[in-house]
Formats: structure tokens, C-alpha cells, sequence
């Protein structure tokens, strides 16, 4: 038997980086717009707090000689496009777990906590993120009691696809329900960046309770813990060690690490992408 061995946290993180960088920029930009200027679902302007539309003024009751007050003018539609695009960093990767302005956002229900998550779980970006791991695993012939071919693929993806839907429920909503943590990222989005950068990091230990105040995130360990021993499940025996457990428990702490420097960083890049093409329009 081939003796496998998991990639490296290293070469795996490298990997993960290319391809969030060849998505975004081969063909799929165009997807990214459409996304972004799409209205957000009900429940996703309840949870942050924002609302699309504004509500009717008070109408005055019937042969009433009250005055009805001017209404607000609607926001720009550019402001709502630009709201919605920061649902998706590098307008491909979905983003619905992250808060930027945490003081006028109130805190989520345990269904909520399910519905946003299991959001992000069945995007099309994790389709296509799960079919280009399953084709690396493919040619490397990884887990070699696959097989080869179109049922060797196939049982790649879906090992793929099912690693990436048990770490995100557990970590995003089984965990944070059952704790009553909140799942969210809150950006810091002030100060230096080594300040930033180093708070995005520590959002892997603390997180924020639901009734306020920080407390030890233990969704994060223990959630990718679960989602390693739930794999156990489907992965083939020989391939089910404590080895390959703790390297793949390792990954993904790591990688959600990154991701937590991804969501605190993004309006900054984006801010720089929109400048930049705002700069390369001829002036009138």
C-alpha cells in the first residue's frame, strides 16, 4: 500500500492562498458584481442590523389636518451595492459571519446562528473550492483506497465537501448555540496593523458571549475537533490514524486563522481595488 502522508500546514495553506487568488481573478470578477449588487435576504439585513428600504412615514388618519413629517431619502443605490459586496472578500468568498460596526448589531438566536452558517456552507464557492481540492487530492492520489478515475473523484469530492460543512456547523453553529457564543467576526478596522493583525489572530481564542463580554472561544477548538471525528466516518480505515487527525486539526485552525486576517483586512483591500479603478477612469 502507497504510504500517504497529509500535506503539510504549509503547503496546504499555500494552496488554499492560490486558489482564493485564481478564482478572484480568472472569469469569476463578473459573478462577484452580480452577487454583490443582488438584495440581501430578509434574515441577513435582520442580523446586521441594516435594512434595504426605508420604512413608509406614519400616515395620518383619515379627515386628520396632521402634517406628515418628509421622509428620509433612500440611500444611494452605489451604498447598497457597496454594503453588499462586503458580504464576499474578493467578491467571491463568502463573508456572512463578519461584523464591522459591532455596536448596532444585537446579538443571534440559535437559528440564526444555523441559517447563516449552513449559508456559507452550500455557497457555490464551496462547491467549486471542494471540486479543485478533490481534483489536488486526485493527482496526488491521495487516500489511494479511493481509486482512480471518475468514482475515485467522486468519493474525493465528497469527502472534500463534507470536511467543510462539518467544520463550519460546528464551529459555527453547533458550538456557538449549545456555549451561546457568538459565531460572528467582529473587525476592529482601527490602529496600526500589527495591532490589527494580532487582534484578528487572538479571535481564535476569544470570542464573544451572547449576553456580552469576551469569553474563551472554545468553538474553535473543540468544533474542529468534532468535525476531525466526524470524518473518521467516511474517510477509509487505513487513512484513520492520530496522526493524520491532529495535521488535519492543525489545517484548519490555521486556516481559520487566516480567515480571520482575510475578514479584518478585506475593507481595506476593497477600499484599494475601488480607488485604484476610480483612478485608472479618464477625468472628464
Amino acid at each position: 500500500m502507497t504510504d500517504w502522508r497529509p500535506p503539510t500546514v504549509s503547503k496546504y495553506l499555500l494552496r488554499l492562498l492560490i486558489l482564493a487568488v485564481c478564482i478572484s481573478i480568472i472569469g469569476l470578477p463578473g459573478l462577484g458584481a452580480d452577487l454583490g449588487s443582488a438584495t440581501l435576504p430578509p434574515f441577513v439585513t435582520m442580523v446586521l442590523g441594516v435594512s434595504d428600504q426605508q420604512s413608509p412615514a406614519a400616515q395620518p388618519p383619515n379627515g386628520s389636518n396632521t402634517q406628515t413629517l418628509p421622509q428620509t431619502p433612500p440611500p444611494k443605490p452605489a451604498d447598497q451595492n457597496e454594503k453588499a459586496k462586503d458580504d464576499r472578500m474578493f467578491y467571491v468568498m463568502p463573508n456572512f459571519l463578519t461584523v464591522e460596526n459591532e455596536a448596532k448589531v444585537p446579538s443571534l438566536r440559535w437559528k440564526q446562528k444555523f441559517v447563516i452558517t449552513a449559508r456559507g456552507c452550500f455557497d457555490p464557492y464551496e462547491f467549486v473550492t471542494a471540486g479543485i481540492l478533490a481534483g489536488i487530492r486526485q493527482a496526488e492520489n491521495a487516500y489511494p483506497a479511493f481509486g482512480q478515475g471518475a468514482a475515485g473523484y467522486g468519493r474525493r469530492y465528497g469527502t472534500a465537501f463534507a470536511d467543510q460543512v462539518d467544520a463550519n456547523m460546528m464551529v459555527g453553529a453547533v458550538f456557538p448555540s449549545v456555549l451561546r457564543t457568538d459565531p460572528r467576526y467582529f473587525q476592529l478596522g482601527r490602529g496600526k496593523f500589527a495591532h490589527r493583525f494580532g487582534y484578528a489572530l487572538s479571535r481564535i481564542f476569544v470570542t464573544r458571549k451572547d449576553s456580552g463580554g469576551d469569553t474563551f472561544n472554545f468553538s474553535e477548538p473543540f468544533g474542529n475537533a468534532s468535525a476531525i471525528a466526524i470524518s473518521t466516518l467516511y474517510y477509509p480505515s487505513a487513512d484513520r490514524d492520530l496522526s493524520s487527525g491532529l495535521n488535519g486539526w492543525g489545517i484548519q485552525m490555521a486556516i481559520d486563522a487566516l480567515g480571520n486576517e482575510l475578514k479584518e483586512f478585506w475593507p481595506d483591500i476593497h477600499h484599494a481595488i475601488i480607488k485604484h479603478r476610480h483612478s485608472d477612469q479618464p477625468s472628464n
